[in-house]
């Protein structure tokens, strides 16, 4: 598999665990404070890395078109 195909699907993989992070916080799923700054958390972070994987693709692809 080449690296820009793993990292697309790893960006999916992380985009898809923040909207079933985000359905449970919204939906009530959450049991206490705790709990809650727990999946804001991990919400954050893993935005953070999908953010620095799309800068890195759309690095690359820029690269590749000139």
């Amino acid at each position: 598999m080449r690296i820009l195909e793993f990292l697309s699907k790893y960006k999916r993989n992380l985009e898809t665990r923040i909207d079933d992070i985000s359905v449970a916080v919204t939906s009530g799923s959450v049991s206490d404070m705790e709990q809650y700054r727990a999946m804001v958390g991990e919400i954050q972070g893993l935005s953070f890395a999908v953010e620095e994987i799309s800068t890195l693709l759309r690095k690359y692809d820029e690269e590749d078109n000139e």
